[in-house]
């Protein structure tokens, strides 16, 4: 194992070692948002990620969900999201996650994704595969998507802006099997990578929501790409991720037209599309 990959594991599993002291257990709530919370714990979980990122790696630059940050295209940089899944956690939902990756000359080669109520360690090195606490993953071997598992999420901005995922989350109601909303990006691509989910879609996310996840998907034989099939992009805003047997009926359900109905008792679901 790479030292960058046991660096990476050593960040998240000591962020871990933070959300399990303090989960269901009294911590201040702060709202960023309407809808969006970040906690103690967040500052906690980031406190402690980059007091060691910044003692092994002082060279380097760091990019975090809870801090102001500054990309220099330049440097190598860590990406971490020191908990993903805030509202979960301040709930006492047990879908939490800290994920840290490594870019290096504008590529990721390492990704760790630690949940650490289950226990559960998800990583990967560039050209190495993915590993779910040692043993090799792979994505599933669904090939329609009506007998698909989905994945997605919501913006924060749900409620004011109509750009909002409702149209392509109704869509795949009725295109595939079932469809999740589980609250944590990054464990979400992880549940792809290992084959609990099948395809995942989101939009609007940050470069710590998916930089880990990405590399985990890729190296356990998905596909990524952003809703057109072009090559996806941390840094843009929309992800396509599938075990790319599903990954075309995915595209095509996203670029379909959306007719929002009132009920559907007295039509084919069909005529949402």
């Amino acid at each position: 194992m790479d030292e960058l990959l046991k660096f990476a594991i050593h960040c998240a599993k000591e962020s871990g070692k933070i959300q399990k002291k303090y989960y269901e257990q009294y911590f201040a709530i702060h709202h960023k948002g309407e809808i969006n919370l970040v906690t103690d714990v967040d500052y906690l979980c980031q406190a402690r990620i980059i007091e060691l990122i910044e003692k092994a790696f002082p060279e380097d630059e760091i990019i975090s969900e809870e801090k102001t940050n500054c990309y220099d295209n330049k440097k190598n940089r860590w990406i971490i999201d020191p908990l993903d899944g805030t509202t979960n956690y301040a709930h006492g939902y047990p879908f939490f996650c800290t994920s840290v990756a490594y870019e290096k000359s504008g590529e990721i080669i390492t990704g760790a994704v630690y949940n650490p109520v289950f226990d559960e360690l998800f990583y990967s090195e560039k050209n190495k595969g993915a590993y779910l606490n040692g043993n090799r993953i792979n994505v599933s071997g669904i090939s329609e998507l009506k007998g698909a598992l989905l994945s997605t999420g919501f913006p924060y901005d749900l409620v004011t802006n109509r750009n909002n995922n409702v149209d392509h989350f109704i869509k795949f109601l009725y295109a595939a099997q079932a469809v999740r909303r589980d609250g944590s990006a990054a464990l979400n691509l992880c549940y792809l990578a290992c084959g609990r989910f099948d395809g995942f879609w989101e939009l609007k996310l940050n470069p710590w929501d998916v930089a880990a996840g990405f590399l985990i998907v890729s190296e356990s034989g998905g596909k990524i790409t952003n809703f057109e099939g072009n090559p996806f992009d941390i840094y843009k805003d929309n992800i396509a991720a599938s075990n790319g047997l599903i990954h075309a009926s995915m595209l095509e359900v996203l670029k379909r037209k959306f007719h929002p109905v009132v009920g559907c008792d007295d039509i084919d679901a069909r005529g949402i599309f």
